[in-house]
């Protein structure tokens, strides 16, 4: 997979990118077992490309915010950058990439949606900032997925951008180190879009609290149902709505 994101704040990402599942995915994965051997390295599973949107101003100052015509506080980024920006990633790569703008008026994103997500063969995100982006560009660039990532406003679409982005890599095959850690996950289809179950290691005795007996008994049939009752259970206590 492919992931273009164009944001005013590209240095935002390096962090989140560049560290952890994410930051493995995008890399190349030697076998633990034969570390040495060029055939069983695992070539990354995604690519991240971030583009300034402020590169492709034709403003002498870089400018791409302009006050809101009818008046308002806040600043408004004007389409000809925003415009250029896409028409110019897009044109980097033959396959067809699937526009996502992050905004706090999108659908909620859902695990059912970093699922669909996750099947595209290239994504192209736009971060928003200051008091959005001007609508005629947005209307323009149709068919375009607005996202959000709940009902709050931030500063900027770019922390939108790397929650989205995390749920999306990490369910892509190769990204974890064990493909089926996400079948059983909180809200995923193999947990019957439930929570997931609490988890338990080492020590069987933490300041007098013991393991639940049944993860200790060895009885995998007694495991699976107590751990599908503990996740109706919390489901029921936490996220009743869930249930419906």
């Amino acid at each position: 997979m492919r992931i273009d994101v164009l944001t005013l704040f590209p240095e935002m990402f390096s962090g989140v990118l560049g560290s952890s599942i994410l930051k493995r995915a995008a890399d190349h994965v030697s076998d633990p077992a034969d570390p040495h051997d060029p055939a069983k390295v695992r070539p990354p599973v995604v690519e991240y490309h971030l583009t300034n949107i402020r590169d492709y101003t034709d403003n002498k100052h870089n400018k791409v915010d302009r006050p809101p015509f009818g008046g308002g506080p806040g600043m408004v980024i004007q389409c000809q950058p925003v415009w250029d920006a896409v028409m110019a990633v897009e044109a980097q790569d033959a396959r067809r990439a699937t526009r996502i703008l992050t905004s706090p008026q999108g659908e909620p994103l859902t695990q059912s949606i970093a699922d669909e997500l996750a099947t595209h063969d290239r994504l192209l995100i736009i971060a928003g900032h200051y008091e959005g982006i001007d609508q005629r560009v947005i209307d323009k660039l149709a068919p375009i997925r607005k996202v959000s990532i709940g009902d709050y406003v931030l500063s900027g679409g770019e922390l939108p951008a790397m929650v989205m982005i995390d749920s999306i890599v990490r369910l892509l095959p190769g990204a974890l180190g064990d493909d089926t850690s996400t079948e059983h996950e909180s809200f995923a289809a193999g947990a019957d879009g439930l929570l997931d179950y609490p988890h338990y290691t080492k020590p069987r005795t933490w300041m007098d609290m013991e393991v639940p007996e049944v993860l200790l008994s060895g009885n995998h049939a007694a495991i699976e149902q107590w751990r599908k009752e503990q996740a109706m259970e919390r489901t029921r206590q936490r996220r009743p709505d869930l249930l419906k």
